[in-house]
C-alpha cells in the first residue's frame, strides 16, 4: 500500500481525520499548496514551506481570526496552524462579476471601519519579508518607518534599486507629512491586498487569503495595492467603496504614495525593475 504523503500524515495528525486524497494546487511562488479530502467530508487546503520563518504561519493564521473577527469579510477557517504549516477550509474559486465586486468593495468599507491602532499587536509578514508592527502614533510615522524606509534599505543593500530612484524615495519620505493627505484614524487592513490575495468563491462572497500582513494604517493602502497589479471588476469595486464610504478628496492622486510599499517589496525579493517603477511612483508625488 503506498504510503501518505508527509502533509497528508501531517494534517491526519492536526486534524485527526484520515484524508482520502490530495491534489497539488497551482499559484503560490512562496508556500506548497495542497487540498486534500477527509474521510469526514471535508475539503481542506494545507499551507507548507520547508524551514519557514519563526512565527511565518502563526502570522498567517492571526491575521485571518482578526480578519474573522470583525464580520466583515470572508475569509478561510483556520482549522489547525503549526510551525511548519497552516491548514485551512477551502475555498472554491469562482469567477468574478458586478454583484462579487460589489461585496467586495463594501466588505472592504466595513472591514476598514473596524476599530484598529497604527500597526498591530505583533509583527507580521510580507511575502517571505518581517514586517515591523510596532505601534505608531500617526500613519505617516508608520509607512516611513515601518513600510517604506526598511524595504528601501534592504532593496539598496541587495543591489537591487539605481541610486537614483533610492533618492526619490528618500526625499519623498522626509515629505510624508505634506503629501499623506487628511488626516484619518486607523484603518484594520489585509494589508497585502494584491488580486492574488483575494479568491472569488464560487458559492459566497469574495473571501481574503494569506493575512500575515494584517495591521492597522490607511485604508488607501489596500486600495492602491488591489490596483497596483490589476484586479477583475476593480471599478466596480471601488464604487461600491464610495458609495458605502467616501473616500477623502485627492485618493487618486495618492495612490502612487501608497503603492510604493509594496513596490518596494517587491524590489526587494524580486529585482531592480519594481525598483524604478517605485523611484516613477515617489517622483510623481514630490
Amino acid at each position: 500500500m503506498p504510503t501518505k504523503p508527509i502533509i497528508a500524515q501531517r494534517a491526519e495528525t492536526l486534524l485527526g481525520a484520515p484524508v482520502v486524497s490530495t491534489t497539488a494546487v497551482a499559484g503560490g511562488d512562496i508556500c506548497t499548496a495542497t487540498r486534500m479530502r477527509l474521510s469526514d467530508g471535508r475539503t481542506v487546503l494545507a499551507k507548507t514551506r520547508p524551514h519557514p520563518p519563526a512565527g511565518f504561519f502563526e502570522a498567517e493564521a492571526r491575521g485571518l481570526g482578526r480578519l474573522a473577527a470583525t464580520g466583515a469579510v470572508a475569509v478561510p477557517d483556520v482549522l489547525a496552524v503549526d510551525t511548519d504549516c497552516v491548514i485551512l477550509s477551502w475555498v472554491e474559486p469562482g469567477r468574478p462579476d458586478v454583484e462579487s465586486a460589489s461585496t467586495l468593495g463594501r466588505s472592504l468599507s466595513t472591514l476598514h471601519a473596524a476599530p484598529a491602532s497604527f500597526g498591530a499587536d505583533a509583527p507580521g509578514f510580507v511575502g517571505l519579508l518581517p514586517l515591523r508592527n510596532d505601534p505608531a502614533t500617526s500613519w505617516p510615522e508608520l509607512y516611513a518607518t515601518r513600510r517604506v524606509l526598511p524595504y528601501l534599505k534592504l532593496a539598496v543593500d541587495r543591489g537591487q534599486i539605481e541610486d537614483r530612484d533610492a533618492k526619490a524615495v528618500d526625499a519623498l519620505m522626509h515629505r510624508i507629512t505634506e503629501v499623506a493627505g487628511p488626516a484619518e484614524p486607523a484603518a484594520l487592513l489585509h494589508g497585502d491586498l494584491w488580486s492574488g490575495n483575494v479568491v472569488w468563491a464560487k458559492d459566497g462572497p469574495p473571501h481574503l487569503i494569506d493575512a500575515a500582513a494584517v495591521h492597522g494604517g490607511h485604508r488607501e493602502s489596500d486600495l492602491a495595492m488591489l490596483a497596483l497589479f490589476g484586479l477583475p471588476q476593480l471599478q466596480r469595486v471601488l464604487e461600491a467603496y464610495q458609495e458605502a464610504t467616501p473616500l477623502a478628496e485627492g485618493w487618486e492622486d495618492r495612490v502612487p504614495l501608497h503603492q510604493l510599499h509594496p513596490l518596494l517589496v517587491h524590489t526587494a525579493m524580486f529585482g531592480a525593475s519594481y525598483g524604478a517603477r517605485a523611484g516613477d511612483a515617489a517622483r510623481r508625488m514630490l
